[in-house]
């Protein structure tokens, strides 16, 4: 059920990107935005498109949400990627987009990528209520901008020469920022384009969120790089403070294992419509890339 439903909104969201993409050409800087779309699971995005079902919010305009927080996810990785941050050179198992073209292209196609993600979230497609996409594209701001994934960052950067190792407490709000907030987002989305209470999908998203970083962590450690599309072992090469220096292998484990159960219950309130989101909690701990 879950595997289906995650390849079907990963197409259809593929769909709805190659739309917005279309009109503008074919720059290079137009280039290495398609590029920087392509692969990846559409996690996020599926979040969006399960919690609008939940509501049931018309699926098109649950599309353009979903498309949106993956043109920011997608910005934050070709950032996250240039020699002045995290310096790779593999994403989702081809080229950074500054391998492939250069730096100055992969940091204006970070910054097209985020517009565009505001862009589709201000259209009419998206919501016809315009309080409603104000919602949402204020909602976006907060989690992609310094309060959020931005601040994550560069906490994640300032930690890379502390003298001191993180703490697990230290380590737990610096990912809540880098990696939970646009999971946090996508999760609340469906309740947002409803005009309903997201706090019961913020606390499923907060534990999915924790539960998805433990396990990049741990993939970071024993992972394989052909499947997971980019370097591991970079981590502990760095001698970054991580979940799996803290807490050990099997501590790791039990953790995310604990927070996926969290997750879980958290969505108890929307019966048998929400088993998909469940199942991604348990997706979020399993996987291999």
């Amino acid at each position: 059920m879950f595997e289906t439903a995650l390849a079907r909104a990963a197409a259809e969201i593929d769909i709805r990107l190659r739309e917005a993409l279309a009109p503008l050409g074919d720059q290079p800087v137009i280039a290495a935005m398609r590029h920087a779309l392509t692969g990846g699971k559409r996690l996020r995005g599926f979040l969006v498109l399960e919690s609008a079902a939940l509501f049931d919010v018309a699926r098109d305009q649950a599309l353009q949400a979903a498309a949106a927080v993956e043109s920011m996810h997608a910005y934050s990785l070709v950032h996250d990627d240039l020699p002045c941050m995290d310096d790779d050179d593999l994403r989702r198992g081809q080229p950074a987009v500054h391998v492939k073209w250069d730096e100055a292209t992969a940091v204006l196609a970070g910054d097209a990528l985020q517009a565009l993600a505001f862009e589709l979230l201000a259209a009419p497609e998206c919501s016809p209520d315009p309080v409603r996409r104000l919602a949402l594209v204020a909602a976006l701001a907060r989690a992609a901008g310094a309060r959020g994934m931005v601040l994550g960052q560069a906490l994640d950067i300032a930690a890379e020469t502390s003298p001191a190792p993180l703490s697990l407490k230290e380590i737990t709000a610096l990912q809540a920022g880098k990696t939970g907030a646009l999971i946090r987002w996508s999760a609340e989305a469906g309740a947002r384009l409803a005009g309903a209470d997201p706090a019961p999908l913020g606390a499923y998203a907060e534990a999915l969120g924790l539960a998805f970083q433990i396990a990049d962590d741990i993939l970071d450690v024993e992972g394989d790089e052909a499947r997971a599309g980019k370097r591991v072992g970079k981590d502990a090469g760095a001698g970054k403070a991580t979940f799996v220096s803290l807490l050990g292998l099997e501590g790791a484990r039990a953790r995310a294992r604990a927070l996926a159960d969290e997750a879980a219950a958290a969505l108890a309130p929307y019966g048998e419509k929400a088993q998909c989101l469940r199942e991604a909690a348990r997706f979020a701990i399993a996987r291999d890339r």
